[in-house]
């Protein structure tokens, strides 16, 4: 599998893999999200995976952020969204589509790279040790409806 950057013909397979990834969020918010990265290719970019009959298997979004909990430096790279489809899991296409996010990322002056996930979902802690990144102390967020 080639891992490249999203073109517009990807556009209904990143959507299928995105909605497996957060099914709660609707087509539009997709093609909201999909406008801020295509209209901000220097600080924002989706990689793919692409299956060799052209279907996606995978994708990562990256977007730099002025800072992220426990990083010191700025810009940082942020993991936005990273999701791999079953069948080709523990294949290293995950890994494959985080350093090309790393690679991205230096070349944009970064020397971090940031991501989170929810303590509850166990598969994605364990991919993120899996590539080295470490966990920061537990935080709690607080929310107040205005």
């Amino acid at each position: 599998m080639i891992v490249r950057p999203f073109t517009s013909s990807d556009r209904a397979e990143w959507q299928r893999l995105r909605h497996a990834l957060w099914p709660a969020t609707t087509a539009l918010d997709h093609e909201n999200d999909l406008a801020e990265y295509l209209g901000s290719p220097d600080s924002h970019v989706i990689l793919v995976a692409a299956r060799p009959d052209g279907r996606l298997a995978g994708f990562a979004e990256i977007r730099l952020r002025s800072h992220a909990d426990e990083c010191a430096t700025s810009p940082v790279a942020f993991l936005e969204g990273w999701f791999v489809d079953e069948d080709v899991r523990r294949s290293g296409l995950g890994r494959s589509l985080v350093e090309a996010g790393a690679v991205w990322a230096r070349g944009r002056s970064c020397r971090e790279f940031a991501s989170d996930t929810e303590a509850s979902n166990v598969a994605s802690v364990a991919a993120h040790r899996a590539l080295g990144f470490s966990e920061g102390p537990p935080a709690i967020n607080f929310r107040k409806t205005l």
